[in-house]
């Protein structure tokens, strides 16, 4: 059976089949917006070649990208140029039992016709430890060529031991151009629209905010267009937005990583239309609201810190209210801490300082504490004479708190950024008074 077709030979059977589906590309020069993975001499180009050839791939193979850039088009094309055996399962829907009954009848199929077979898994992000376990003796012997494809960061979602027999591609997103140049052979192609409509320039903008990325979503949201604008000749921005939903963008554990990681950049960055948009995605993906309240507060302490000391307790008072009020009331009250944190003055004095602290600890300097700063109980104490701040005038005592080892460290250093000027001001006045006679 053709891959790229329908069961079904009949030309109204095919048409039948969605518009992606139909556009899905049929030679790997038609797959779009991967130009660094169709280079000369590229992995991807070299396993074209190897079955092409008719020689296996060297390894096993991870796809991964983004959804809908082409990830199973690029399984399909592997297997159509080799001629193997192919057999798809989804994590989603299949197994342990599944994937060993494929094992059995590859390695059957194997030692009687000396045919290989490839695998390919689809979202094999959703397989479990124990399943992605059993496919591990088939891949390393070679009974199965694996082509697993995942929207999720390998590192974090496929077992180490697969990672290792397998070569990894990284699909990358696909730019607006590439989902214009989509939208457009499928207007014009037989095998799409046929060139039986014409799209609004500003539709094409809509399918595009609509796709996020996806050339599967755009194809779909185009289809879906064409049947709305039925015997008319033009689809309008009317008939896209009738059928455009509001999935919403992508957001697995990737996204979770990065978005929060750009949230908490845009606030580090002073920058609160950004913070409020990476907030905004969390909000409509699911995240849990006291966890984004948590990583608010962190960053009034780690990045804002002594430059404004009142962002930290508004920030805890976020992560309480948010505890007591709850979505949808709380997606106010984070964005209230997040813009504290956004505009205030920036210092990562307190930051840098207790990390500079600790290190001297792990790296066992300074254990010398001065005689007449311990507990009075400790006869190591006796004879000293500590000095009381309260007795002297401007509350500060003539004398040294650093062990004498650490000589004259300083860990804390603070900039010039909003309170914290008066904190370098004071703190140089301070310590003439402590090293006064």
């Amino acid at each position: 059976m053709d891959l790229f077709t329908p069961a079904s030979s009949s030309e109204a059977a095919a048409q039948s089949a969605p518009l992606a589906v139909r556009m899905r590309p049929r030679d790997i020069s038609e797959v779009v917006g991967q130009a660094h993975l169709l280079k000369a001499q590229s992995p991807l180009q070299n396993l074209f070649a190897r079955a092409e050839a008719g020689k296996r791939p060297a390894s096993s193979v991870i796809l991964w990208g983004p959804a809908g850039t082409g990830k199973t088009t690029i399984a399909y094309l592997l297997a159509r140029k080799s001629n193997w055996n192919f057999v798809e399962l989804s994590a989603v829907s299949d197994g342990v039992a599944q994937v060993r009954q494929v094992i059995k009848q590859a390695k059957s199929e194997l030692s009687l016709s000396g045919k290989p077979t490839i695998l390919f898994v689809d979202e094999v992000h959703r397989f479990s430890k124990s399943q992605q376990d059993a496919l591990l003796p088939a891949v390393e012997n070679a009974f199965v060529t694996l082509i697993a494809a995942t929207t999720e960061n390998p590192v974090f979602s496929v077992i180490n031991p697969l990672l290792s027999r397998s070569l990894m591609v990284t699909l990358e997103p696909l730019t607006e151009d590439d989902l214009k140049e989509v939208i457009s052979r499928a207007l014009s192609s037989e095998r799409g629209l046929g060139g039986r409509f014409e799209l609004e320039s500003e539709a094409i903008d809509i399918i595009l905010g609509a796709a996020g990325g996806d050339a599967r979503k755009s194809l779909t949201i185009l289809e879906a267009a064409a049947d709305a604008a039925g015997e008319s000749p033009v689809i309008s921005v009317e008939h896209v937005r009738a059928v455009a939903d509001s999935a919403g963008l992508e957001y697995g554990i990737d996204q979770h990583y990065d978005v929060i990681s750009a949230f908490i950049k845009s606030m580090r960055g002073s920058d609160p239309d950004a913070a409020l948009y990476y907030l905004a995605r969390m909000l409509h993906a699911g995240e849990d609201p006291r966890f984004i309240a948590r990583r608010i507060m962190i960053a009034a302490s780690e990045d804002v810190g002594m430059a404004d000391p009142t962002v930290l307790p508004l920030t805890a008072a976020a992560l309480t209210a948010v505890q007591h009020v709850g979505m949808p009331e709380a997606r106010i009250i984070l964005a209230q801490a997040a813009v504290a944190v956004a505009v205030a003055p920036k210092s990562n004095a307190v930051y840098k300082g207790i990390n500079a602290a600790l290190e001297l600890v792990q790296n066992g300097q300074g254990n010398d504490i001065p005689p007449y700063l311990r507990d009075a109980r400790s006869p190591l104490q006796k004879g000293a004479s500590y000095r009381y701040p309260h007795d002297y005038e401007h509350g500060v005592a003539p004398q040294r708190y650093l062990p004498e080892s650490l000589g004259d460290l300083k860990l804390y250093e603070p900039t010039t950024h909003g309170f914290e000027s008066r904190i370098t001001s004071r703190l140089s006045k301070v310590e003439e008074l402590r090293n006064m006679p």
